[in-house]
């Protein structure tokens, strides 16, 4: 599979465009709605059909732009189980598989920044979202955050794939756009260099983190898949 990494600079987010060379078919990951107009540009440009729009949790310092894409280009929208999406096409769970192309993403279970949450894997590459950021990792104080919950995600799930997986994060502000497995075990300075699960509980709670100041604004629209209103759709 091919990807291009995209930025938002207002919130810093990463999204991500995903597609099978040879059908070009593409999903893409977290896509931001202030970004939308660049996005349908890239996809035309790039000769892509967009199949699905994914989204890694419910976002919170931006709106998303998965409900404008199925609007327009007829996008599946798919959002994790519990994500408390208004009307999402598909409810993703641990493991499932996502078709796209001749290859397929795999979902990863990883809450712990929010109640739900889910890593995007394909060979060779993982997108975290806010559950680990490249020398960082997501806050838990917000959304039903537990520093536990989130521990147990990046150490049992992501630091057992494979040491070479590049890690593509949901944030760029560490001024590196992507990572490493081995690099996130060795150097992340929360949860890396064996640090034991009271160790990072104890950073979490210490953070003392501003509330993202889009907070009151994008989550209740994010709920309805980033559209100011939304009349429910027929079966």
């Amino acid at each position: 599979m091919q990807l291009q990494q995209l930025h938002d600079p207002r919130s810093t987010t990463c999204s991500y465009l995903i597609w099978d060379e040879a059908t070009r078919e593409a999903a893409i990951i977290d896509p931001v709605q202030d970004q939308l107009a660049r996005d349908l540009r890239l996809l035309k440009d790039l000769g892509l059909t967009l199949r699905y729009a994914l989204e890694t949790h419910v976002p919170i310092d931006h709106i998303t732009a998965s409900g404008q894409l199925r609007e327009l280009l007829d996008a599946a929208v798919l959002v994790p189980e519990g994500y408390g999406s208004k009307n999402p096409d598909v409810l993703l769970r641990d493991n499932d598989l996502i078709p796209l192309g001749n290859g397929r993403i795999r979902v990863i279970s990883t809450p712990g920044h929010t109640g739900c949450g889910v890593s995007y894997y394909i060979p060779g590459a993982v997108f975290t979202g806010d559950t680990l950021l490249v020398g960082s990792c997501g806050r838990t104080d917000l959304q039903s955050g537990d520093a536990g919950v989130l521990y147990d995600s990046i150490t049992r799930r992501l630091f057992t794939l494979p040491d070479d997986t590049v890690v593509y994060p949901g944030h760029n502000g560490a001024g590196r756009p992507a990572s490493s497995i081995l690099d996130e075990k060795r150097h992340n300075p929360r949860i890396g260099n064996g640090r034991t699960r009271e160790d990072f509980i104890a950073i979490m709670k210490n953070l003392r983190l501003d509330p993202p100041s889009a907070l009151h604004e994008a989550l209740p629209v994010n709920l309805r898949n980033g559209i100011a209103t939304m009349e429910p759709r027929s079966a």
